[in-house]
């Protein structure tokens, strides 16, 4: 301000202009030079970005070619594991046709093997033996038996196997000592899932032997509550044991056998025929015959004894047998006998069958002419039989081929005009007293004396086994009325199966390895061949 004073305006406003000119040329000296640096960075910036996009897409192409070969690599991969799936599926393919095949072998050749070893058996005599394993059942725990828990939790474990369908395994184990698998071979081992259906599949055969002309016993063996009145006869009914639909699943041999051998009656056997039924039991190795009646007309168990014939035969006089039409008749008689049978309460089981029930089926068939000989014998013998006497049945006498029931006529009825011969062949059904001990049952007093005498019965039984198996010159069947009543079975005139009842539980192992060592004793037994019954060509009326 001091250079300014003293002069003009003008001078000033020149001076004022010059300096504003002045500053506009610096500003914009400075604008152009940052502008140049700005585009210069901008275009040093824009190589960069460039040079980076070209090393971008030359590393994009690189990755991606790399992808693309790892894909490609990939499907090849596939495809040729797609070749591999589909060989490897053939290869399965042609195995499983493979074992198929094989498999269908193996069944044919076991049939056959089953075959050829059930003739070897029938030539050698032996007896057939069935092992049951049943399931755990409540009752199955210690109740009645004051115990540590610990020892209860171990009386519940399951300890005999089916192993497969011929071979028992039970496991054995002490305290204090390493378990040792035990093996049984038989027949046939059915385990605790198989129904009543499975076992009388195996049983059927047998009653076609029955028309064969062979008489043939079935025989339950075990302790109490191991199941053997459920095998023989089914559920325990309160009312009758005649068929039902509902509980027709559950029956047992004895209905069901009885059911077969009429079916095959009406459709096998040319003739005339009836069929009859005795049902007794041995308690207290006394015989007592459950069907007979008195003054009145009502059942009552009655003493009887039995008696060896002349031809060595056992037989029981005054024994009542009654003729039956149908499956459904028999049941009830059946059933009639099972009221009167003795029953205790024991620790094993509520209802344990205190005595030996037999219940015998005996058909006599009678066939005129011609028509035996082509269904019991050979030619020769039915050249025989035919000079014999002739006899005649009255009007109402029937074929068996014209109706469908059951019954003939009585031999009563019979009169001489037609050639006849007859034959009388016998089914035996057995179902044994519990083999158990004393000190299982936990019984004293009169129950005792019946424990006692159940099992000197059944070890009279495992002693007669054993002296036909040494072939002794002596058989001790007296020793025992049980034995002695079931003399013709068990001694070889009879096809004899006997189904072995065993319980699984750690409970039961004491009683189960005795069951199992019986079979495998009867097992080993050889009576020789069983024999057909001989015709008996009935004399002439008068």
């Amino acid at each position: 301000y001091q250079r300014l004073a003293g002069r003009s305006t003008n001078e000033v406003l020149e001076l004022y202009a010059a300096r504003s000119q002045q500053r506009k040329l610096q500003r914009s000296s400075v604008v152009t030079q940052l502008h140049e640096a700005i585009k210069k960075r901008l275009k040093q910036d824009l190589k960069n970005l460039h040079s980076f996009v070209l090393d971008l897409s030359k590393d994009f192409q690189r990755q991606s070619k790399t992808c693309l070969y790892q894909v490609l690599a990939a499907v090849q991969g596939i495809q040729l594991q797609n070749e591999a799936m589909q060989i490897f599926q053939i290869k399965a393919f042609d195995l499983e046709q493979s074992l198929q095949e094989v498999t269908e072998r193996y069944e044919k050749e076991k049939q056959k093997r089953k075959a050829l070893y059930n003739n070897l058996i029938e030539l050698r005599g032996n007896i057939r033996v069935h092992c049951r394993i049943r399931p755990l059942l409540p009752f199955d725990d210690s109740a009645g038996h004051s115990i540590s828990q610990d020892r209860q939790r171990n009386f519940s474990e399951k300890v005999a196997y089916a192993a497969d369908d011929e071979t028992v395994l039970v496991k054995c184990s002490r305290p204090g000592h390493a378990s040792v698998n035990k093996t049984f071979q038989f027949e046939r081992v059915y385990n605790d899932l198989e129904s009543q259906d499975a076992i009388f599949a195996d049983v059927a055969p047998l009653l076609t032997s029955l028309l064969d002309g062979y008489n043939v016993c079935i025989m339950a063996y075990g302790q109490t509550g191991s199941g053997k009145t459920y095998t023989m006869l089914g559920p325990q009914l309160e009312g009758n044991l005649a068929f039902s639909i509902e509980e027709e699943s559950e029956l047992g041999i004895i209905p069901r056998a009885t059911q077969e051998v009429f079916r095959l009656i009406s459709e096998k056997l040319p003739g005339s025929y009836w069929v009859e039924v005795s049902v007794v039991e041995v308690y207290n190795n006394e015989i007592f015959d459950l069907l007979a009646k008195d003054s009145y007309g009502k059942e009552f168990g009655v003493k009887r004894d039995v008696l060896t014939t002349r031809e060595g035969k056992s037989d029981v006089p005054l024994l009542t047998q009654e003729t039956v039409e149908n499956a459904s008749e028999f049941l009830q008689l059946v059933n009639k006998g099972l009221q009167m049978r003795v029953t205790h309460p024991t620790l094993v089981h509520a209802h344990s069958s205190r005595s030996h029930l037999v219940v015998t089926l005996t058909i006599t068939t009678v066939v005129f002419g011609d028509n035996f000989g082509t269904l019991w014998e050979d030619e020769q013998t039915s050249q025989r039989l035919n000079k014999e006497a002739s006899y005649t049945f009255p009007q109402k006498t029937r074929d068996s081929k014209s109706t469908s029931s059951s019954r003939a006529a009585s031999p009563v009825q019979l009169e001489a005009t037609e050639k006849m011969k007859q034959v009388k062949t016998r089914l035996q059904l057995v179902d044994l007293a519990g083999s158990e001990c004393v000190g299982m049952s936990g019984v004293t007093g009169a129950a005792l004396r019946e424990t006692s005498f159940i099992n000197r019965s059944l070890s009279a039984l495992a002693d007669v086994l054993g002296a036909i198996a040494e072939q002794r010159a002596h058989i001790p069947y007296r020793n025992s009325k049980l034995t002695h009543l079931l003399q013709d079975s068990v001694g070889g005139d009879a096809k004899l199966l006997v189904m072995l009842c065993i319980s699984p539980g750690q409970k039961y192992l004491t009683e189960s390895m005795q069951s199992l060592g019986f079979g495998t004793r009867a097992r080993q037994v050889q009576r020789g061949q069983v024999k057909k019954k001989k015709i008996q060509v009935l004399s002439k009326g008068k």
